[in-house]
């Protein structure tokens, strides 16, 4: 059985994503400004529409953790089983989001698991759970297991074992620059190029190759030694990244999924009340 606090961790990572796809600019990736599909790609309203039919699928996902208790093989079986079933779902109402579903999906439960948890907390959390085997998944590999075999890339399972990295990364980012006096989207959007400059997308690595995905690593880092977005040298170089990134059809999608799950941890403010009860507040 649901309750009120599983309601509220997954509208707090749908509005997660939500924030991050309302961002602009980010190379590569939709923009809120432009509302025709580039490229045949999926637009932004259609995977701000899509970001909604996340919501059951992430609430069913914190109220297993939370019955369960434990991160136990148990419970890996059961988000896989409501992840697919989202994805389903998701598929319906146009696409998208698989990856920040499999990130947004380990981290609510994570946070379910331990209410009072701080965000690393939750990532260790988060850890225990993926480094069980879901044994009910479909035996073909993905697209994504087969690409980090191929080239030796963590991909999202390693990332998730690992007990998310990059989104460690991002949230350090988000503190530096909100420190050195950056606006809030500048600071988001310098987390998502931290995660950009040393991610091996595997997104990237099955339509660019090691090539493309350098490259994209490459750009990243410029702005953010440009001085990142905050400055004008920062946006200069950052206009340009997503200039050329458009124009190769290139997306980081891998990197925008990571941002969403560091948005999530840096918005769960929670607060236990005296019976017991979960807030959380974005």
């Amino acid at each position: 059985m649901r309750s009120r606090e599983d309601d509220a961790l997954a509208q707090a990572a749908v509005d997660a994503l939500t924030v991050q796809l309302a961002l602009a600019p980010k190379p590569g990736l939709p923009d809120p400004r432009d509302l025709a599909a580039r490229a045949g790609r999926r637009d932004h309203d259609s995977l701000r529409w899509s970001a909604k039919a996340l919501a059951p699928g992430l609430t069913a996902m914190a109220a297993a953790a939370r019955r369960t208790g434990e991160p136990t093989p148990q419970l890996r079986i059961e988000l896989g089983a409501i992840g697919r079933c989202t994805e389903h779902s998701v598929g319906l109402a146009g696409g998208g989001h698989r990856g920040a579903l499999w990130t947004l999906g380990l981290l609510v439960a994570g946070a379910a698991l331990d209410p009072g948890a701080r965000a690393r907390e939750v990532t260790a959390a988060a850890k225990r759970i993926a480094a069980h085997p879901d044994r009910r998944a479909p035996r073909r590999p993905s697209r994504g297991s087969s690409i980090s075999a191929k080239f030796g890339a963590a991909g999202a399972r390693g990332e998730a074992r690992a007990g998310f990295p990059h989104v460690r990364r991002a949230l350090d980012a988000l503190t530096a620059a909100r420190t050195a006096g950056a606006t809030e989207d500048e600071a988001r959007l310098d987390a998502l190029l931290t995660v950009m400059s040393t991610l091996q997308d595997t997104e990237l690595l099955y339509a660019t190759g090691p090539i493309g995905l350098r490259h994209v690593q490459a750009g990243a880092r410029a702005v953010l030694e440009a001085g990142g977005t905050a400055t004008d040298p920062g946006r200069d170089a950052l206009h340009s990244l997503d200039a050329d990134l458009h124009a190769r059809a290139w997306s980081p999608r891998g990197s925008a999924g990571l941002l969403a799950g560091a948005l999530f941890l840096d918005a769960l403010a929670v607060t236990v009340g005296a019976r017991g009860r979960v807030a959380v507040h974005s």
